[in-house]
């Protein structure tokens, strides 16, 4: 009897072991825990494990922000998986800008997966307010928080279209832009999140807001991607919005093998459908956002688009 137990425990562990080993771990390096970023890389880490039927675990990592994502991978070896603007990461090949004096060779081995929801620029003020344009934000009060994205963006704006010394900048967390708004604080605020943002959706149900959109031109003028936020997307938005966008995309190095590249990008495409109808964000991002992205796709990644009929330009074969 003891020796039927002995094999049935050995078989056991045997079993549990070859499921382990089946198992292959990414680590997924996103955003600040509480931010939609965050939020996205845990949506897309659950995505991946249920269109592998498990046998892909990616594990999420809080970030300080796109720069330490790029940094990161010069030094983590495996499966490292990561989110950032496209533009950063040949500004860390060629030791520019934030990267100046921290050039490594190994950010050449970084390599594209997919893209994610693109940062949205939201313009968005009381409806009694009256603002149309960035003329009619002459006189008002707007709040556009700092140290971020969306920060620096609006700033730049109003310098951009003439009106930065009219307006007066609201000395207010960007945290507390809704409660501001509601209490007559401010007329508006200016926020960067993926549409649709929480704290936009959250402005929208509160009081009656408008969502500032951008000619073609304004556009041109501040060299971002254009993108249109959809009419219905917020309460009480009854038009299309045109604003602009940085696209954000997920990478990986060659230090990924081709075989879970192709499974990781294979999931989420899988998956992304059902992604949209659990969070909306999602149903914008789609495989012709590959053409905003400057760095070759990893080899696994590019089997599994050739196989799905993508065009891919031939700058990230």
């Amino acid at each position: 009897m003891k020796l039927f137990k002995g094999l049935a425990l050995g078989a056991a562990v045997l079993a549990l072991t070859a499921t382990a080993q089946a198992q292959t771990r990414v680590t997924y390096k996103s955003a600040k825990t509480g931010t939609s970023y965050y939020q996205m890389a845990v949506q897309a880490a659950e995505a991946i494990k249920a269109a592998s039927n498990g046998e892909i675990i990616v594990t999420v990592e809080e970030s300080q922000g796109s720069v330490q994502n790029v940094m990161e991978a010069s030094v983590r070896p495996g499966n490292y998986m990561f989110t950032t603007p496209p533009a950063l990461v040949p500004l860390a090949q060629e030791g520019k800008a934030m990267f100046e004096g921290r050039a490594n060779p190994r950010f050449d081995e970084i390599r594209a997966l997919f893209p994610i929801p693109s940062l949205t620029m939201h313009f968005v003020t009381r409806v009694d307010a009256n603002v149309a344009g960035f003329e009619d934000l002459k006189g008002k009060k707007i709040l556009i928080g700092k140290g971020s994205f969306g920060a620096r963006e609006g700033a730049k704006y109003l310098d951009l279209f003439g009106v930065k010394d009219d307006v007066e900048l609201a000395n207010v967390e960007l945290s507390n832009a809704v409660s501001a708004l509601k209490n007559g604080q401010i007329d508006g605020f200016v926020t960067s999140g993926s549409y649709p943002a929480p704290n936009v959706i959250e402005a929208a149900a509160s009081v009656d807001v408008d969502i500032m959109s951008l000619s073609d031109d304004e556009i041109a003028q501040t060299k971002r991607t254009r993108i249109v936020i959809p009419a219905g997307t917020y309460t009480g938005q009854d038009a299309d919005v045109a604003t602009t966008s940085l696209p954000v995309v997920a990478y990986t190095t060659t230090q990924m093998d081709d075989d879970t590249a192709y499974a990781v990008t294979k999931s989420f495409w899988e998956e992304k459908a059902k992604l949209a109808k659990e969070a909306p964000w999602w149903a914008a991002v789609d495989p012709a956002m590959l053409e905003l992205n400057t760095t070759k796709l990893h080899p696994g990644a590019l089997r599994y688009y050739d196989e799905a009929g993508v065009a891919v330009p031939d700058s990230l074969r």
